[in-house]
């Protein structure tokens, strides 16, 4: 899959509104429902915010055609201790086509090698198997579950927690 990762900026705001009109997206991220107005915007403000401060990143994954196929994200970059959460989403009519593998495969090297991170993290729903697929197939490893640790809009559930170490082969 020939995708690229680029900042996510202000170009981007209407697909990424229009990505988070999927349920699947809703379910599985923190983005709160109903989606409030101007939601993708004020995202968009807060990642370029943390952005200068180091603290997190968000970049659109955009195809060879320029097409906006989701995103790829650092909600949280701990500098000290060299550890950071890492995420995607993926537009439905990008799935199936290996958009998120190749995505979090770029997003892993660039947080090794640009932030030198030691220690990635995923937080995944124990109901989410693609997204679990993808973590395998991109070297990481069920560390465990926080049980009830997810907690959105009155619903809780388990999360699995992925991780990959800068010395994993």
């Amino acid at each position: 899959m020939a995708i690229r990762l680029e900042p996510l900026g202000v170009e981007h705001v209407t697909a990424v509104g229009a990505m988070l009109d999927d349920p699947d997206n809703l379910r599985f991220t923190r983005v709160p429902e109903p989606v409030p107005p101007g939601f993708a915007r004020a995202w968009l403000e807060i990642y370029e915010e943390e952005r200068r401060t180091g603290t997190r990143e968000a970049f659109a994954i955009v195809g060879d055609d320029d097409e906006f196929l989701g995103l790829a994200l650092a909600p949280k970059i701990d500098r000290e201790t060299r550890t950071a959460e890492l995420g995607y989403v993926v537009a439905p009519e990008a799935r199936g086509r290996g958009v998120a593998t190749e995505a979090l495969r770029r997003l892993t090297a660039w947080a090794f090698e640009e932030l030198e991170m030691l220690r990635l993290e995923l937080l995944i729903s124990v109901d989410n198997v693609a997204s679990r697929k993808v973590a395998e197939r991109c070297g990481y490893v069920r560390d465990g579950v926080l049980r009830s640790a997810y907690f959105k809009q009155g619903r809780r559930e388990d999360t699995e927690i992925w991780s990959r170490l800068a010395t994993d082969p």
